[in-house]
């Protein structure tokens, strides 16, 4: 939340090595830009984290930058989505894991920049309302394009949730935000993830609950 109200400031919260890179090697260009380049920030951290066996694509790359990927597409119309982002990445993957045996529709979607995201959204809405806009849709709306109108997703990130829960709003859908909103707890990270609601069953259980009518 700290880095998205930064104004000449672009936060990052990669999850895995090979996005880092990537926007290392973005950030770099970013930062000599003179027109519209500015300040970077990355949130990591210490956190051993499997790495994905992939290879780097030009498209991936891209949307690494703009800010988020499907690691997992939804199927069209699906009802159910787990958007996560930074070192909460094992969680969402083990919830998306036990979600999907019995909602084979559903997608995993990895946030690699809620800032970015939400800057570039809403640079296309100012220009909308201004009657400027030259027709094209922001990153995150094409992101959950695929989505159901009324289909409900469950966000997770290691800090404040409503960094990635204002997602909901891009196409109306329905959000159920789990993150941190205290501090002071000690422990380790089982027991912490649990005592805050974002370890997997929490994410699974949230994922799966109908909201009520």
């Amino acid at each position: 939340m700290i880095g998205m109200g930064q104004p000449g400031l672009t936060s990052y919260e990669p999850a895995f090595g090979d996005e880092l890179a990537v926007i290392l090697r973005h950030a770099f260009e970013h930062l000599q830009d003179e027109e519209k380049g500015g300040s970077l920030y990355l949130r990591l951290s210490t956190r051993p984290v499997e790495q994905p066996d992939r290879k780097m694509t030009s498209d991936l790359a891209g949307q690494i930058i703009k800010g988020g990927y499907w690691v997992v597409p939804p199927k069209n119309g699906a009802k159910m989505a787990i958007v996560y982002m930074g070192a909460v990445a094992p969680q969402a993957f083990e919830a998306f894991a036990a979600l999907k045996e019995n909602n084979p529709d559903a997608g995993l979607m990895a946030v690699t920049s809620a800032d970015k995201l939400y800057s570039d959204w809403q640079l296309i809405e100012r220009a909308r309302l201004a009657g400027t806009d030259s027709g094209e849709m922001a990153h995150v709306e094409d992101l959950f394009a695929p989505l159901a109108a009324d289909a409900r997703f469950t966000s997770v990130i290691d800090g404040h949730p409503a960094a990635v829960a204002w997602m909901g709003a891009v196409r109306g859908h329905s959000v159920a935000p789990l993150g941190v909103e205290g501090f002071g707890q000690t422990g380790d990270l089982i027991d912490l993830y649990r005592h805050y609601g974002i370890d997997a069953d929490h994410i699974r259980r949230a994922a799966e609950r109908k909201p009520k009518s």
